[in-house]
């Protein structure tokens, strides 16, 4: 193996370089995973945009978090995986031992190790996460399903949160990868799925995944009237946000009935502010959540889902592009929100 290899070096705002970097260096409990696809996320692109995230990346460094891979080299202490093998290793992996791991909030973990670096040719992944929160890929598996576990680990525990039963009507708000896969689940689960877009290309990927009802929200027309229209007044029993604007959020609240649930999926700017009525969430007794992140519990929900093949890259992977091209992704994607992901391929 070279002692170099290709990386994306993110080293401020806006300021990325495809550049040769040392090949990790690992541990007794590490592995090595060369990189076969590493997908492209929301996340990443905004990390792209502000040239940091307080959590998980202070440039310069290597960045990206979805990905499936070969093992090409194993610590002395690693016992569960061998050369060869093909894993997909999740971004994180709780300590299991804090104030929130003792109480099952594994993802509010205090000591949360969060793992990047999967736009590169190898990644390290470290020993918590080799232990706690990776995966051998089923053989009828690809690389670029395999690589949709993280997200859509956020996604099922985001759904499973707002406990949807069969028969139930769901908003779902925005329809990037993260809403489609909503809309999938929620079919999954017996649920009428009402759609809500701003392109007519998104509200079609959601009817193809089962999207009864469709709406386009374009500047100026009102989503939630149309959503009370469409449910003789009443509202939908859960309304799923997964835009990450407070207009968005607003919008989710009053689309939902009394005693509907509330999930605020997409996380707003810093420093975002939203007007809520007091009187409407008391009264009609509307619970609000918030879902972030993902445990290893849904890790593994969302591996077996792929397995089974009820999500696969084909919905939501629409092109692949080498990792030369990933400065050009990255613009194209910081200004066409909401578009599919892209398979970065080293």
């Amino acid at each position: 193996m070279n002692s170099h290899m290709m990386a994306a070096v993110l080293y401020g705002k806006e300021h990325l370089q495809v550049e040769p970097v040392a090949v990790p260096q690992i541990q007794s409990g590490d592995i090595l995973v060369r990189v076969k696809v590493a997908l492209t996320c929301g996340t990443d692109v905004k990390v792209f945009r502000r040239g940091y995230h307080a959590r998980m990346i202070v440039p310069p460094a290597v960045f990206g978090h979805e990905l499936a891979g070969d093992v090409v080299a194993v610590g002395e202490d690693v016992r569960k995986f061998s050369i060869g093998q093909r894993v997909v290793a999740s971004n994180s992996a709780p300590c299991d031992k804090c104030f929130f791991c003792r109480r099952d909030l594994q993802n509010l973990c205090e000591d949360l190790l969060f793992n990047n670096g999967a736009y590169a040719e190898y990644i390290r992944i470290p020993a918590r996460i080799v232990e706690s929160n990776t995966y051998q890929i089923p053989p009828h598996v690809g690389y670029s399903d395999a690589a949709l576990v993280e997200p859509l680990a956020c996604v099922v525990r985001g759904l499973d949160e707002t406990a949807p039963r069969a028969g139930d009507t769901i908003a779902i708000i925005g329809l990037g990868p993260i809403g489609l896969m909503f809309a999938k689940l929620a079919k999954l689960y017996g649920c009428r799925v009402i759609a809500v877009g701003r392109r007519q290309t998104q509200l079609d990927r959601a009817a193809a995944l089962g999207a009864d009802e469709l709406i386009l929200a374009r500047d100026g027309h009102d989503p939630v009237k149309t959503v009370r229209e469409m449910t003789h007044g009443r509202g939908v029993d859960i309304a799923l946000e997964a835009v990450g604007k407070p207009r968005t959020w607003e919008w989710a609240v009053n689309m939902v009935r009394r005693g509907g649930t509330v999930n605020f999926f997409g996380g707003c700017p810093n420093d975002s502010k939203v007007n809520l009525d007091t009187a409407l969430l008391h009264y009609s007794e509307i619970t609000c959540k918030a879902s972030f992140h993902h445990t290893p519990a849904y890790i593994r929900k969302a591996l077996e889902l792929v397995s089974a093949g009820h999500i696969t890259a084909s919905f939501f992977v629409n092109r692949e592009e080498p990792l030369a091209n990933l400065l050009e992704v990255m613009r194209h994607l910081m200004s066409h929100n909401g578009h599919l992901k892209t398979a970065i391929v080293p």
